[in-house]
């Protein structure tokens, strides 16, 4: 048997390379989607684990498998968030939403009220993908409908679910981080106003700019009345619909779980489209399934009505088991705890040390396919080093959410990013420029870094572990 090796950043740079140059071919040269690239690049990171680091098989498909149980949950989410959104359109639930949206918002406001009201719904709810599949698909209909493009439309969606998902305690990843990092959830919280307030300004500046471009006399008012016309003439458009989405948020906000929540709303918009529609169950459930295929005549409505069901979403399922195997892979063999050691080596000061875990984090979810991830492992890199350095640990806390949670959408085939992609029709990179948010966010997390702006020291912490134990020894010798 071959003795098992130590991964040395070396070593972990070719299977890192490989998935670059592989996919750099494939889809730049090739055209072709990303499954077989990620596949091929976990079949050499696990070859790299077996002849090079003396792992077996036996031990690589473990990690793999592992992995994918972490994914279990989104994976699951994902399908049914294709019944939700077969159901809806076929119940008229979406095309009411457009329709009435695009009666009461203008271009040159529209953007800005949808950053606002993701953000608002995803704080209420603590769940950006939830929002997302929500009010996001209603928003990214009517803004369509108003002539803004796909993928501008999904960056102030994304930014205000982010937004919205990153500061609410309902959230698991708000949740999440502080408990790697040793903070408290509100001290947590409070300490990401510092990053994430400024971020959230320049972005509500920046889609108020872009939405000028799009003010009344850009607006063919033509396209929005045929689009009315096509929907008037395809479903019964009662406001009453709108109840399905609000029983669902409602759902979501008393804190009944994701999955059961947004079932129960894919259930009841199938009954609302055999009721208020005039559906057969037969199309009902088949609409759930399959999705919805209508020919109205109208090409962007028919591109907005049409898909959605649980098949629509396997494309999704699958790119994600994908990264989870090349992501279980890594970390598996250690190779990413190499790179992540390396990375630490060279953190001297403060900013350097704050760069380190937005890069580590912002790489972990490049190559490991996996928000939670991202967070977890700089966790726990990075926890001793920032206690060293008599740091506070709502620092780390507020740098993995900086950097793990917020840029997570942006890589394609992440488990974000897929999400994004599959739920809100985008091309992938297209829509990354336009989340403001997203990429802004981590780079005010370094710059706050480099400056010491907000950057707690572990002394002036009262929640500190090792200040509450002083505090209680205090207080003993005072009794």
């Amino acid at each position: 048997m071959k003795k098992r090796r130590e991964a040395t950043l070396a070593i972990a740079m070719i299977p890192i390379m490989s998935l670059i140059v592989i996919l750099l071919i494939s889809v730049q040269v090739l055209k072709i989607d990303v499954h077989i690239p990620i596949l091929l690049s976990a079949m050499i990171a696990a070859a790299v684990s077996i002849f090079i680091l003396g792992m077996s098989w036996e031990e690589v498909q473990e990690g793999m498998v592992e992995t994918i149980k972490t994914a279990m949950g989104p994976i699951i989410i994902l399908m049914v968030i294709g019944l939700v959104v077969g159901a809806w359109t076929q119940a008229g639930v979406v095309p009411v939403m457009i329709y009435y949206g695009m009666k009461v918002l203008s271009p040159n406001i529209f953007l800005v009220a949808t950053l606002l009201i993701c953000s608002i719904i995803s704080i209420s709810t603590g769940s950006s993908w939830g929002t997302i599949a929500t009010i996001g698909i209603a928003l990214m209909g009517i803004g369509l409908g108003l002539g803004i493009p796909r993928e501008i439309i999904a960056g102030a969606i994304i930014s205000g679910s982010y937004f919205g998902d990153k500061m609410s305690p309902l959230s698991d990843t708000t949740n999440l981080a502080p408990a790697v990092a040793g903070a408290k959830l509100f001290d947590h919280i409070k300490h990401m106003v510092y990053t994430t307030v400024p971020s959230y300004i320049v972005t509500i500046i920046v889609f108020a700019v872009i939405g000028a471009r799009y003010s009344g006399s850009n607006v063919d008012l033509g396209q929005i009345d045929e689009i009315s016309k096509a929907l008037e003439a395809t479903f019964n458009l009662n406001p009453a619909l709108m109840l399905v989405v609000l029983v669902t948020l409602g759902a979501i906000v008393l804190k009944i779980p994701a999955i059961p929540a947004l079932f129960g709303g894919a259930i009841i918009g199938a009954i609302v489209s055999v009721v208020a529609q005039g559906t057969s169950v037969t199309d009902a459930a088949l609409a759930l399934h399959y999705g919805n295929e209508y020919s109205t005549g109208v090409v962007i409505v028919d591109d907005l009505l049409n898909g959605g069901g649980m098949d629509h979403m396997m494309w999704t399922v699958s790119m994600m088991i994908c990264a989870m195997m090349y992501g279980g892979v890594m970390e598996k063999s250690g190779m990413l705890e190499a790179i992540v050691r390396s990375i630490l080596k060279r953190a001297k000061s403060t900013g350097s040390l704050v760069a380190s875990t937005v890069a580590t984090s912002f790489l972990m979810n490049v190559f490991g396919g996996e928000q939670y991830l991202a967070i977890i492992l700089p966790g726990r890199m990075f926890k001793d080093a920032y206690e060293e350095r008599g740091l506070a640990p709502r620092n780390l806390s507020r740098i993995l959410e900086d950097a793990g949670t917020i840029t997570s959408p942006l890589i394609p085939w992440n488990n974000c990013g897929v999400y994004m992609i599959a739920t809100l029709g985008v091309a992938p990179w297209l829509y990354v420029p336009y989340c403001v948010l997203n990429w802004l966010n981590p780079l005010i997390s370094m710059f706050y870094g480099y400056t010491g702006i907000s950057i707690m020291k572990l002394e002036d912490d009262p929640s500190a572990p090792q200040n509450q134990k002083e505090l209680h020894v205090s207080d003993g010798v005072a009794e």
